[in-house]
């Protein structure tokens, strides 16, 4: 088994002109059976990817977006383990690599070793723990080791370049570079120093690096998306979503690509 799943799909897009799109929704935001139908939108509109988030009562790096998103999915039972038991209803069906975005606490409450299991059988091929540091991060990585599931690293704006090394050594699937200072959530523009930081993270990490947090516009998918290997975008997808908004969602995939990009 390998973990190149997540990194040869982003670099599919890369070879052939695009860039990469992974968006980020609640898990059960409109309820659990939202969930397919979510995922097989995402995935004809052309995504590379799919992050789902995992609900939690202390999310301390979310937005008011996707924290009011995380209650409503909570307020209908949603939990860790139902999100990977629904995959596993339709996983058949599903061509993108998904990738689980969970603070720490559910997965040892779940346990380690039955989640990673859980998680290969659900077609889960990532996984991103922002609460957990990479000093810490040998608690998962044992586990996932000879798994196909990739434990992404993020790397902030104030990371300095003896951390950063540390960081991209250790990068598996792509390094999420978090493009600002904060919570997630929109955001009117970006800081000087973000081109910058991405193209210093693309020079010395061996897998692509993708930039997110705060991008909510095609616009911003387009110039953001000029200095990384692709981009994340959550708050304004799970906001159209949670409007019926679909045409919006498909617009913010579509700025990726080739033909619109260039």
């Amino acid at each position: 088994m390998t973990k190149t799943t997540l990194t040869n799909a982003i670099q599919a897009c890369v070879e052939r002109g695009d860039k990469a799109f992974v968006p980020y929704i609640m898990a059960g935001d409109g309820g659990l059976t939202a969930l397919k139908e979510q995922i097989l939108f995402l995935q004809e509109a052309g995504v590379t990817a799919i992050e789902l988030g995992i609900p939690f009562s202390d999310p301390v790096a979310d937005g008011p977006v996707i924290q009011e998103a995380g209650e409503r999915a909570l307020s209908s039972g949603v939990t860790l383990r139902k999100v990977l038991k629904e995959l596993t209803l339709f996983i058949d069906e599903v061509k993108v690599p998904l990738v689980i975005m969970s603070y720490l606490n559910p997965i040892l409450s779940y346990g380690i070793r039955e989640f990673v299991k859980d998680c290969g059988d659900s077609g889960v091929r990532g996984l991103i723990v922002p609460d957990l540091p990479l000093e810490e991060s040998d608690l998962l990585r044992a586990e996932l080791a000879g798994t196909e599931v990739a434990l992404i690293q993020l790397v902030s704006l104030t990371s300095p370049p003896e951390r950063i090394q540390k960081i991209t050594a250790a990068g598996e699937g792509f390094i999420y570079a978090v493009t600002v200072n904060g919570i997630t959530g929109v955001r009117d523009g970006f800081g000087d120093e973000l081109q910058a930081h991405l193209e210093g993270l693309k020079a010395v990490s061996s897998v692509p690096v993708l930039a997110g947090f705060g991008i909510s516009t095609p616009e911003q998918v387009q110039s953001i998306g000029a200095f990384a290997d692709g981009v994340i975008v959550g708050s304004a997808i799970v906001d159209a979503f949670h409007r019926g908004d679909l045409r919006a969602v498909a617009a913010l995939v579509k700025a990726a690509e080739k033909e619109v990009y260039s």
